[in-house]
C-alpha cells in the first residue's frame, strides 16, 4: 500500500469500453494509479486486467454516479484507502435520440440526471477533495450538443449544455484556488459500439480517420492535466477534419 500510495490517483468516472476506458488506460501509462467506475463493477474487467497486464495499477468501483449517497463513499473509501485524488473525469453521456413529438418526462429527466446532475455531485465532491489541498484536476467531457440542440437531440442537448455551464462556474471559483477544472467538447461521433449500431453510414468514415478515435481523445485529457498552471486551458473542442462546425 505504501508504494501504492506514492502514486497519484486519476479517478475515471464513467470507464466504459471507448473513451472511458481509454483515458483510464493513459492515465495508467503515465504512472497514475486508477480508480475506474461504473455502474455495474464486472464490465470493468476486461479494462483493469489490460491495465494490470501492461504493468499498470488499476481499481474498479461499482457506483451510481446520480446517487449522493454513493458518490460520497466513493471518494472517501479511494482518498481513505488508495490515495488523493490528482485528477477526477466526468464521461458519462446518456445519448438518447427522441423527438420531441415522443420523448417522455421520464426518459428526459433520467438523461439529465446522468449527463448533468451527476457531473455536479461528482464535480463537487472532487472539489471538496482538492480544495484543502490547493491542488488537482477536473475533467468534463461535453459533445456538439454541449454547444448546440440538434434536432432529435433535446433531453441529451438540455443536459450537456448544463454540463457546460457548471464547468465553467466550477472554474472561475475554483482556478484561483489551484484546481484545473475544463471541458472537452467532442464534436463527433466517437468509434464506440453506439456509433456502429446507430449510424452505420458514419461509421464507415472511419477508414477515412472521419470518426474519433479514443486514445487521441485520451490523450488530449492528459495533455490538459499536464498543462502548467500558468497556460491553462478551460474548453478544449476536438474534432475529425471532416466535420462540420
Amino acid at each position: 500500500m505504501a508504494a501504492e500510495a506514492a502514486r497519484p490517483v486519476a479517478l475515471v468516472v464513467g470507464a466504459g469500453d471507448a473513451t472511458g476506458g481509454a483515458i483510464a488506460k493513459r492515465f495508467a501509462r503515465g504512472g497514475y494509479t486508477v480508480c475506474a467506475t461504473r455502474r455495474n463493477a464486472d464490465k470493468l474487467q476486461p479494462l483493469l486486467e489490460e491495465i494490470r497486464a501492461a504493468g499498470g495499477t488499476a481499481h474498479g468501483f461499482g457506483s451510481d454516479a446520480r446517487n449522493e449517497d454513493e458518490v460520497g463513499a466513493l471518494f472517501d473509501d479511494i482518498e481513505g484507502r488508495i490515495g488523493s485524488i490528482d485528477v477526477m473525469v466526468f464521461n458519462i453521456g446518456a445519448n438518447a435520440p427522441s423527438s420531441i413529438l415522443e420523448e417522455t418526462a421520464r426518459k428526459y429527466f433520467k438523461i439529465w440526471e446522468m449527463a448533468c446532475f451527476a457531473g455536479f455531485l461528482n464535480g463537487r465532491k472532487a472539489a471538496r477533495c482538492m480544495a484543502p489541498r490547493g491542488r488537482g484536476t477536473i475533467l468534463f467531457t461535453g459533445a456538439t450538443a454541449s454547444l448546440r440542440g440538434s434536432a432529435n437531440f433535446a433531453a441529451f442537448a438540455g443536459a450537456k449544455a448544463a454540463l457546460r455551464a457548471l464547468a465553467q462556474s466550477m472554474a472561475r471559483e475554483l482556478g484561483p484556488r489551484g484546481i484545473h477544472v475544463a471541458h472537452v467538447v467532442i464534436d463527433g461521433a466517437i468509434d464506440t459500439e453506439f456509433i456502429r449500431s446507430n449510424f452505420p453510414e458514419r461509421y464507415a468514415l472511419k477508414e477515412q480517420d472521419g470518426i474519433l478515435n479514443p486514445d487521441h481523445i485520451a490523450e488530449a485529457y492528459w495533455m490538459l492535466h499536464q498543462q502548467p498552471r500558468d497556460a491553462w486551458t478551460h474548453e478544449l473542442d476536438l474534432r475529425p477534419y471532416m466535420e462540420k462546425f
